[in-house]
């Protein structure tokens, strides 16, 4: 059997959530982009197969074909329980609160200033999705900053690597580009710049994939 496959775009969040976790696993994969911006490639048959949802991160691994990021980054740490570190805490309570962290970005803040939306916005009125984006992402961040506080140590659930920890470098890099004031959410800017000095989140980041650039 052939190494996994992630099909993924250098600049997405929930992709870069899932590149994390693979290189904190120390899983060898293929990386094949999906050009989001493209009607072309995101309606072609062959990827609508992958994903009806026609979205990234889909991740091919033998038999098994599976979407959304969290259920993706669920998977590779059950199946690959004994490599790399272990991406949830052993303790039940620290456990649901990475899970609410990271749910509260990937389900809460993330889908309502992603691609789709701010096209559809755009579309309607010209300018107003960064506007929109600008909004929600402040209203989520001051949210998610009071809920991270609760648990934070050096990362988000005490001083070990989560799946929490996984979905904040691209709701902040998101934040950063929407020009959201970061000054308001110190805990989070702290627990990034622990997180940006990890190796296996460095080579995550978006400038350093294959398509780095595409679209920009």
């Amino acid at each position: 059997m052939g190494k996994p496959i992630l099909y993924s775009y250098w600049r997405s969040s929930c992709s870069w959530r899932v590149r994390i976790a693979l290189n904190l696993k120390g899983i060898d994969y293929e990386y094949r982009t999906v050009n989001l911006l493209s009607k072309e490639e995101k309606n072609a048959p062959e990827w609508v197969a992958i994903n009806p949802s026609k979205k990234v991160p889909a991740f091919v691994d033998g038999d098994a074909t599976i979407t959304e990021s969290l259920a993706i980054i669920e998977y590779i740490e059950e199946k690959y329980a004994e490599k790399g570190k272990p991406l949830l805490p052993k303790d039940l309570k620290l456990r649901a609160q990475s899970r609410a962290i990271a749910l509260h970005i990937s389900a809460g803040i993330q889908p309502i200033q992603n691609v789709r939306v701010l096209a559809f916005l755009n579309a309607k009125e010209p300018d107003s999705g960064p506007k929109w984006a600008n909004h929600w992402l402040t209203e989520g961040l001051k949210e998610l900053e009071m809920l991270v506080a609760k648990s934070a140590g050096k990362f988000a659930v005490g001083d070990e690597v989560s799946i929490a920890d996984l979905c904040i470098p691209s709701i902040l890099y998101n934040a950063k580009r929407f020009n959201v004031d970061l000054t308001q959410l110190p805990v989070l800017v702290k627990i990034n710049e622990h997180l940006s000095a990890i190796p296996e989140f460095q080579a995550a980041e978006p400038d350093k994939q294959p398509d780095a650039g595409l679209n920009a």
